[in-house]
């Protein structure tokens, strides 16, 4: 990511998703600071995107689409509680990202089993990749 614009619209997009449930947990508002903090984006920045629109970048490089992805899983994943506007939320987002549906699912399924919901990178890339072939 190249630009504060694009961070901005990639917190936008996650903040978004994490109320799709119609709230926002402690343990979703508290990695959504995480992420901000990697993009370099201050506390007073980061308050301030609560209250904007999402205007939706598209992401050039599928690495970076991944990325994103497995951000929201894991938000969707924060909370300890699996909603299915949540489910198919992500599906959505990750078919309009121009992602594998069948990579995603197994992405999702991966995590579902995982204790805490983390999956290895390189198995994350691997699915990916897999569906090149």
């Amino acid at each position: 990511m190249n630009t504060q614009i694009e961070k901005k619209s990639l917190l936008l997009e996650m903040i978004a998703f994490s109320t799709i449930d119609g709230s926002l947990h402690k343990r979703e508002l508290e990695f959504l600071w995480i992420v901000a903090q990697e993009l370099n984006i201050d506390r007073t920045e980061f308050n301030d995107l609560f209250h904007q629109e999402i205007k939706p970048l598209v992401i050039k490089s599928e690495f970076q689409r991944i990325k994103q992805f497995y951000r929201l899983a894991l938000i969707m994943h924060c909370d300890g509680i699996l909603h299915e506007k949540e489910a198919a939320a992500i599906q959505q987002i990750s078919i309009e990202m121009g992602l594998n549906p069948s990579a995603t699912k197994r992405i999702l399924d991966l995590m579902k089993k995982a204790p805490n919901a983390m999956i290895d990178p390189k198995v994350l890339l691997k699915v990916f990749q897999e569906q090149h072939n």
